[in-house]
């Protein structure tokens, strides 16, 4: 339970304002069609996520076990720090086109710019930590639709009423946290 409760809440506050959000709410604008847009957001989610929770497990299979303590607790220290930079989005996954539909639009636009992401790296780290490859995707991707179905709900209403510094603060907060706690438990990994 701690893998999905720990990875949603990294997600969702490491979401609010990324990229990735910015582009909920133009498609949103654009195509004025929610149901499809977010089902677009949890498919593209899904497959995305559960790959980098494959190559997170892979991870953590092939390293030993301090070599992996130190992996981790470093990576969440620099996730972080990456947290801290604002997000903008990109023009290639701005750049989708009526001819695949507002559901495939979404799917290739959310597909595109998750990958590299904050949140898609997260999952990595998320899934190398945590043995329950499934609650991390399913905690991912929870948190990647609490943080992007209101924006695509909403509009530009969240965008407005919510400051994204003390969001992305809390969660370079909870990523350092989560960094420190793994260097300094060694036995208590996995």
């Amino acid at each position: 339970m701690e893998a999905f409760l720990v990875s949603t809440g990294i997600v969702a506050l490491g979401e609010m304002g990324d990229k990735t959000q910015l582009l909920a709410l133009l498609l949103a604008a654009r195509f004025r069609r929610p149901v499809p847009i977010v089902l677009g957001i949890l498919v593209a989610t899904l497959v995305n996520h559960a790959l980098a929770g494959l190559v997170g497990e892979g991870i953590a299979r092939a390293l030993g076990p301090d070599v992996l303590r130190w992996t981790i607790g470093l990576s969440f220290l620099a996730m972080a720090g990456w947290m801290l930079v604002p997000d903008k989005i990109d023009e290639e996954a701005e750049g989708g086109t009526q001819r695949f539909g507002v559901f495939g639009t979404t799917v290739l636009a959310f597909f595109l710019a998750e990958m590299g992401d904050k949140t898609q790296i997260a999952t990595v780290a998320l899934a190398a930590r945590y043995a329950e490859l499934g609650a991390v995707v399913a905690g991912t991707t929870l948190g990647m639709m609490i943080a992007n179905v209101p924006a695509v709900l909403l509009g530009d209403v969240v965008a407005k009423k919510v400051s994204m510094r003390l969001v992305h603060a809390i969660a370079a907060a909870i990523f350092a946290v989560l960094g420190v706690l793994t260097l300094a438990n060694a036995g208590q990994l996995f």
